[in-house]
């Protein structure tokens, strides 16, 4: 099936990965005899129809597509080694999908609930499982040492020279001619590069040809290859084009088969292979190519698909180049443009791409902070430029930015803008619009301002004057700061959009101290600014105050008019208030019409939404001196909104955002990146963290406290180690990582580690700063606590050091500063093995003392460390390697989001055919614009599996999912917070559509996950505990699903509280399941502490209490029946003289287990609803066959139901 639409090239892509296609790589099409363009549409073809015709024939060789078709065959044929990338670091873009998968073929019930809940955390978790090796094809294809071709043979058409050795042994010198690959008669000491004669002389147009002709066994090879190669899940292999892959923080070592490195000699000629001999194939004027694909037609549908997917395509190319890049220039590769100025100050150009430190090398930001203010300035301008790139405005152009952080430096890439290196004449400015030179001089080209305008516009920036040095006023559209230049290309471009939206004045005066007296408390920059999401908030509250009071006005007048208008009113007032936290851009627009639609006739009776404005003066507070009255009363009104702004943020906001987590309306955090996430969406700087700190109070916000605290340390130990990793020499880092990890999370083992540095190294670099070797534990944590206090305000507990979950915190710091760890079982105290694995059984046996348990147990990972004298948690070896963190300036696909929407929307208003077209639609757009592996489309695959699960559309929801989680695998990280929401997800749809066997597998995994991010007792985790308990109900494992209702009870209490209402709740269900399992007398317990607590907390009268009330009497019914028939049998066995043990009463005890199953079979005496219960006995009844093969565990299972026992 090919849709008309398609471009003719990408037909051509999808030929070549038909199996009967492989060996082409060179060819056209052809139609009617008629070559057709690779670089029309289908539809442009004449003559085309749906049962038309097309040929392939083979072309004659260039030198070009003689070294593409090489690297074809040798991808293809598995003869390409390992290959060592500088980027992406070790085993990037792993999946554990299909591992997870495979293991839960073939369980029974018991295997599949099986589940250790208080085992600490594996960190081998995130380790693929290691598989059997590929089998081999051929030994190498590779550059023949003859190549390449002199000139005399050049003119014949000779291309490349190639020496194949196959899996026989035998060696061939290949030619590549213009019309194909044939053996020739050289040999490793004689050049002769014609035809060999037969029986061995061979010839074919495709490689892949000539190997089935040379070598026997290579056609049968090569089929075992494609089956190996097909039995993983396809996505987990693609190779990723349009984004970069997650690089996991845990690594095995360097001797499993995983990392294995292989010997290849055409390792090193793969950059001739692919970017030819003068390295030129490569070379990209980077910045045309933005600013050309920002000029592309956006009329028509296909237009904007065919731009936003060039502008995708174009940003992960750049965003790979700028990261490769920069990690030359942290490493001295790279020779700077000025030599002669210091460290900072240096600015380097390779590949096109301009580079500069993200630290105050000039001094620009003397009064603003320095090397602190600057790298916040980069990492804000980042921000400014994707927002500037996702409005898309006609005429305005920005250069492409991406920030690498890597071992302590912060690298800034941007495109070269034509006419920034130029020498200006004396007189003339370097920058036409904004400051110039620090604020000293202030242009203003007026041909600037209607695209400023648009541009403050859409970020709600206000018009406002601003005064030079001379005290000249100049009215700007934007911030100062944000300059405009004129490129020699005739382009307005846009630089410096780090303060696009105004100061936080209420921080900066509340944490600045006067110029004489600095203090190291203060905060280190003043580049503290408000969140454009912050901004939008403000924006939209202000809306609803103004559309309220303008109803109010009309209300007054229209009093005397008939009913109905005023009823028309009503649904006016509820429009703009319910889009509040919405986000469009184009807001404005939507809100002016809503009111317009009203059916009230009178002109005057409509909300003019046009009366309405919102803009902030990012100005304000930052040294403008007004001139003259008028003027200061005006910076006085701006400098109040402001304030304004910041005290909703801290009186509103960050008070809901807490709330909104007590309640459960948004879903409880898990590591430091889903906190930053869900703060910044709602405009909240992470500079508030130690204020959110402040507001946890109860039992669950506990927890938030505890995440907010650990984000805390983990922020402020990679500002420590940046300092110390900063200038130092790369063979050291190692060393220095280490060493910090020991004294961060290894003072429990060893409580004075010393840096294991290399002598042989240090000697090398004789003015390396070591300073890192001085840090004690004790240093360290005064350092922690001094950045805790200046950049969050908050005072960390004297005993925090001991209280920190450590495997958790190794993981946040390991993704702040990119570190690859190799795997162990990490041990962070001195306890022995054997103290641990007794922590482990009586971990919760009485959860009071669960705060002093749950320590010592996430410490307990134990095993004994290299056997030195004092053993270390970490050294030098453990530091595997170091990745860049990557921040780009892409925006989001704005057509795929749409239909997305579109859909959403049909399918709500019950038009469920478009509504699915449309969603169809968008999985098509998100997958042609971002390319099938991007962390947006495993997003876009969740939602939709969502809402086809929704539709019934199960199969479709499963595969969705599937694909969702495989995704986000690896591009997110095969720990991240989405990919363990998507396993839940998939769990359930794959439960939904009957397989609750695999469904269990992928809850089991997700639990790991938990374990490794989070640590014990996730509030979210009784959810899915609970889950899979329902899940073993469905497989009639009664007893097993039971043991899981009491995990999720157990952790709800921890969590919520015993007496709160989700804990009540899941005791009615416990109950149920311990009926189900015949422990009708536990049951009775359960049920009645469920009623009591319903009481107690809404009252006899409310539904909940009733039915638990009804369900209570009819489980006392039931134990009296059982306990009468008990009765009953033990005076018949004493008449005949048997002595049986009385029946067993304990939760979990297996002795009167054989007896039970007739006790619910007997008929009950009616109560008041006595359906319910009849319903469970014969849910039960169907299932005797099942019963008896979970029943077999319940003796053994006593530490698994400890749980229940003491609560009973």
């Amino acid at each position: 099936m090919v849709s008309p639409q398609e471009q003719v090239h990408e037909l051509r892509q999808s030929i070549i990965e038909l199996p009967s296609a492989f060996q082409y790589s060179c060819f056209h099409l052809e139609h009617a005899g008629e070559r057709i363009n690779d670089f029309v549409q289908i539809s442009d073809v004449k003559g085309l129809g749906p049962e038309a015709e097309i040929r392939l024939v083979e072309d004659p060789y260039t030198e070009k597509e003689a070294r593409i078709h090489v690297i074809r065959i040798r991808d293809l044929v598995g003869a390409a080694g390992d290959r060592t990338d500088t980027l992406h670091g070790v085993l990037p873009g792993v999946s554990l999908f299909d591992s997870v998968t495979s293991g839960a073929k073939d369980t029974d019930n018991v295997q599949a609930s099986a589940y250790d809940f208080d085992a600490p955390a594996k960190p081998s978790t995130l380790i693929p499982e290691e598989e059997e090796p590929a089998p081999k094809t051929v030994k190498s294809i590779a550059l023949s040492p003859w190549n390449p071709p002199p000139y005399h043979l050049r003119q014949k058409g000779h291309l490349l020279y190639l020496l194949i050795t196959t899996n026989e042994g035998e060696q061939y010198q290949i030619t590549s001619h213009v019309g194909g690959f044939y053996v020739n008669k050289s040999s490793n000491s004689k050049f002769d590069p014609l035809p060999r004669a037969a029986p061995k002389g061979h010839a074919a147009h495709s490689l892949l040809t000539l190997l089935t002709q040379i070598s026997p066994s290579f056609s049968e090879s090569f089929e075992q290859l494609l089956q190996y190669n097909n039995r993983k899940d396809p996505l987990t292999t693609f190779q990723m084009t349009n984004a970069i892959p997650a690089a996991p923080w845990l690594v095995p070592s360097q001797s499993s088969s995983l990392c294995a490195h292989s010997p290849d000699i055409t390792r090193t000629q793969e950059g001739y292979l692919i970017s030819g001999v003068d390295n030129t194939d490569t070379l990209r004027d980077w910045n045309e190519e933005f600013q050309s694909a920002r000029e592309l037609p956006k009329e028509t549908v296909q237009d904007r698909v065919f731009r936003e997917r060039f502008i995708s395509k174009l940003f992960a190319d750049y965003s790979d180049a700028a990261a490769r890049g920069a990690i030359l220039v942290a490493r001295g590769e790279v020779t700077p443009l000025n030599p002669t100025e210091g460290r900072d100050a240096q600015i380097f150009v390779y590949n096109n791409v301009f580079f500069s430190f993200g630290a105050d090398g000039v001094g620009t930001f003397t009064s603003e902070g320095g090397d602190d203010a600057a790298r916040v300035a980069t990492g804000k301008d980042v921000n400014g430029v994707r927002l500037v790139n996702q409005l898309d405005i006609d005429g305005l152009y920005s250069p492409a930015t991406v920030v690498v952080d890597y071992l302590g430096k912060r690298i800034v890439g941007q495109t070269v803008v034509p006419g920034i290196f130029k020498q200006r004449e004396p007189g003339e400015n370097s920058i036409e619009y904004g400051a110039v030179e620090g604020k000293e001089i202030v242009a203003a080209d007026e041909r600037f301002a209607p695209t400023f305008a648009k541009l403050s516009k859409a970020l709600k920036v206000k018009k406002h004057p601003v005064w030079d040095k001379d005290g000249k006023r100049f009215d700007l559209e934007a911030s100062v700061e944000t300059k405009g230049l004129m490129g020699t290309d005739g382009r307005k471009y846009v630089l410096d959009l780090y303060r696009i939206t105004p100061l936080d004045v209420l921080w900066l005066e509340e944490n600045s101290s006067t110029e004489g007296e600095k203090n190291d408390l203060e905060y280190p920059h003043r580049m503290t600014v408000l969140r454009p999401e912050l901004v939008e908030v403000v924006r939209t509250q202000k809306w609803t105050e103004w559309a309220n009071k303008e109803l109010a006005r009309l209300k007054e007048k229209s009093k005397s008019k008939s009913e109905s208008e005023s009823k028309d009113e009503q649904i006016d007032k509820e429009e703009p208030s319910s889009t509040e936290g919405g986000k469009e851009e184009n807001k404005d627009e939507e809100k002016s019409d809503e009111p317009n639609d009203d059916a009230a006739t009178e002109a005057e009776d409509r909300i003019d939404a046009s009366q309405f404005s919102f803009s902030l003066n990012p100005d304000v507070y930052s040294g403008q001196v007004p001139q003259t009255e008028a003027e200061k009363e005006e910076l006085a009104a701006d400098e109040e909104d402001v304030r304004n702004a910041c005290k909703y943020l801290r009186e509103e906001v960050i008070p809901s955002f807490v709330n909104d987590i007590k309640a459960s309306d948004l879903p409880f955090p898990m590591d430091g990146l889903s906190l930053t996430k869900m703060m910044q969406k709602r405009g909240i700087n992470m500079r508030y963290l130690g204020k959110v700190v402040s507001l946890c109070e109860g039992p669950k916000l506990i927890r938030l406290r505890e995440l907010c605290v650990q984000e805390i340390i983990s922020r402020a130990f990679k500002h420590v180690a940046s300092k110390y990793l900063r200038y130092l020499p790369i063979p050291l880092t190692s060393a220095c990582v280490a060493h910090l990890l020991n004294c961060l999370l290894g003072s429990g083992l060893n409580s004075k580690p010393v840096a294991d540095i290399d002598e042989s190294l240090k000697a090398l670099y004789p003015e390396a700063d070591l300073a890192f070797a001085n840090v004690t534990p004790e240093s360290l944590r005064q350092e922690i606590e001094a950045q805790a206090v200046r950049r969050f305000k908050l005072t960390l507990d004297s005993d925090w050091s001991s209280k920190v979950k450590h495997l958790q915190l190794l993981r946040e710091v390991s993704l702040k500063l990119g570190l690859q760890l190799q795997v162990k079982n990490f041990q962070f105290t001195g306890e022995a093995s054997p103290a641990t694995t007794t922590n482990g059984i009586n971990g919760h046996a009485n959860t009071d003392g669960k705060k002093k348990k749950k320590k010592s147990r996430d410490g307990s990972p134990a095993s004994v460390a290299s056997s030195t004298s004092n053993p270390c948690t970490f050294n030098p070896d453990d530091i595997v390697n170091v990745v860049p963190i990557i921040k780009d300036s892409a925006p989001k696909s704005t057509i795929s989001e749409e239909a997305l929407e579109g859909g959403r929307h049909s399918i709500m208003q019950n038009n469920r055919k478009i509504g699915q077209e449309l969603l169809l639609e968008s999985l098509t757009l998100h997958e042609q614009i971002y390319g099938i592996l991007h962390p947006e489309v495993a997003r876009a695959y969740s939602s939709l599996a969502q809402i086809y699960y929704q539709l019934e559309e199960k199969e479709a929801a499963v595969d969705l999912a599937r694909k969702a989680v495989i995704v986000s695998e690896r591009t997110i990280g095969v720990d991240s917070a989405e990919t363990l929401l998507y396993y839940l997800n998939l769990g359930l749809y794959v439960h939904g559509s009957g397989d609750s066997k695999t469904a269990l597998a992928y809850v089991k995994h997700a639990l790991d996950l938990w374990k490794i991010i989070y640590g014990p007792d996730h509030p979210d985790s009784i959810t899915t505990l609970n889950n899979a308990a329902v899940m073993l109900q469905h497989m009639q494992a009664y007893h097993e699903s039971r043991i899981w209702f009491e995990q999720a009870l157990a952790v709800c209490e921890r969590v919520m509280g015993k007496q709160s209402l989700p804990a009540a709740s899941l005791l009615f269900q416990l109950a149920q399941a311990l009926a189900l399992d015949n422990e009708s007398k536990a049951a009775l317990t359960k049920m009645r502490e469920c009623y009591n607590i319903f009481k107690e907390q809404l009252g006899p009268e409310n539904n909940n209490t009733k039915e638990a009330e009804t369900w209570l009497e009819q489980l006392t019914q039931n134990a009296v029946a059982i306990a009468k028939r008990d009765k009953d049998a033990q005076a018949r066995r004493l008449r005949a003289g048997i002595r049986f043990p009385a029946r067993n009463v304990a939760l979990g005890g297996g002795a009167g287990a054989t007896a039970q199953p007739t006790a619910l079979n007997k008929p009950k005496s009616s109560g008041p609803d006595a359906r319910s219960i009849d319903d469970l006995i014969k849910f039960i009844e169907g299932s005797n066959a099942q019963k008896k093969s979970t029943k077999k565990r319940a003796g053994r299972s006593g530490p698994k139901t400890r749980v229940g026992a003491t609560a009973a």
